[in-house]
């Protein structure tokens, strides 16, 4: 397949720390419920594995926010426990209640029979990325992305999600080696399925670490960060004759930057907990940085949208020196409505211009 041009690459840009003529913006959940389009495919494909599973489903629902605003990122519409499933965990969405599996993994024999899955069970994210980087035809990039193994460990032990972890932190104090064994698999996993998404033509990826934050310090260095940078070692960096950046975001992680800006990674996702300034100098301006505005900040009317915009970029420093991509500090809510998306992005590109 030859691949069209890409007319917009100032995302990347900024990833890759180069110079930019403005901030780039895309945010974490943006194809999702507080889209009415969105809510209308997943009815119609009748669930929300049916919706990710069915390349043409995936690909409308990723291009629906990029028809309603001008974003600089396309994220794959899709769920960072497709791993797990292709493992044989059974995997059920739950209205109301989320993610649940039919059979975590609890004791010894379950870690036992863990596998590194058959990636042609996740052909149809691969054929998803292709279709999807056929329709957007150059416009923006497109970005793929994967649970940490970590994060998708937690799902895997407690079979939902927690409020306390206290299934996965049994298994870290009593049995960390049967932990250990697990993770293990998980980032072989990890690594495999995100070079597969690179070869369908993810032009950059992202590690959710999103339950990295529950962890003490000491067991993040030991249980997450060396997972992580396990996948991040092995990853294809080199794609269509083009870096292909790679982000890893902690939620609650902002305690350990250092210790994640040195995984080899290209940018460094923060949640709104952290001062982007200060991240800089913790840094060294080594890494891009990804952030990381409060979601709940779209809900403070248009006023108060630009008005922490502005704060955001005016924390990060200087615009035009690459180095920042504007993003929420965690995925965007499901009751945001959707005007709030337009003030947000338009003020990200008006502010930041003016400010070059």
């Amino acid at each position: 397949m030859t691949t069209p041009t890409l007319k917009n690459d100032v995302f990347l840009r900024a990833l890759m720390r180069e110079p930019v003529p403005y901030t780039p913006i895309w945010m974490m959940r943006q194809a999702g419920r507080y889209l009415p389009e969105y809510n209308e495919t997943r009815a119609k494909a009748g669930s929300f594995l049916a919706l990710a599973q069915n390349r043409e489903y995936a690909c409308e629902v990723t291009l629906q926010p990029l028809m309603r605003f001008d974003l600089d990122a396309a994220i794959l519409f899709s769920d960072i426990l497709t791993v797990p499933h292709a493992m044989g965990l059974g995997l059920d969405f739950v209205a109301g209640e989320g993610p649940k599996f039919a059979h975590p993994v609890r004791n010894e024999d379950d870690v036992k029979r863990l596998a590194v899955p058959d990636l042609a069970r996740l052909q149809y994210v691969f054929d998803a990325i292709t279709l999807i980087r056929k329709e957007l035809d150059g416009k923006v990039p497109l970005i793929g992305f994967a649970g940490s193994p970590w994060t998708v460990g937690c799902y895997m032990v407690e079979g939902q999600g927690s409020d306390d972890y206290r299934l996965i932190k049994t298994m870290l104090y009593s049995r960390p080696d049967l932990l250990h064994r697990m993770l293990e698999v998980n980032a072989l996993a990890t690594q495999q399925y995100l070079n597969a998404q690179i070869q369908a033509g993810a032009q950059a990826v992202m590690i959710f670490d999103s339950w990295g934050g529950a962890l003490a310090d000491g067991h993040f260095q030991e249980f997450s960060l060396a997972y992580t940078r396990k996948v991040v070692d092995g990853l294809i960096r080199e794609h269509e004759g083009r870096r292909v950046p790679v982000i890893v975001f902690t939620k609650g992680g902002a305690l350990w930057l250092e210790d994640i800006a040195g995984l080899g990674c290209d940018a460094v996702g923060l949640d709104w907990t952290a001062n982007l300034a200060k991240a800089r100098q913790r840094t060294g301006d080594a890494v891009a940085l990804q952030g990381n505005l409060d979601p709940m900040a779209l809900f403070g009317g248009d006023a108060a949208i630009r008005r922490e915009v502005r704060r955001v970029i005016d924390d990060f420093g200087t615009v035009g020196a690459g180095g920042h991509v504007f993003n929420l500090g965690h995925g965007i809510s499901r009751f945001t409505p959707p005007a709030a998306v337009s003030t947000l992005v338009d003020e990200v590109h008006t502010y930041s211009r003016g400010k070059h």
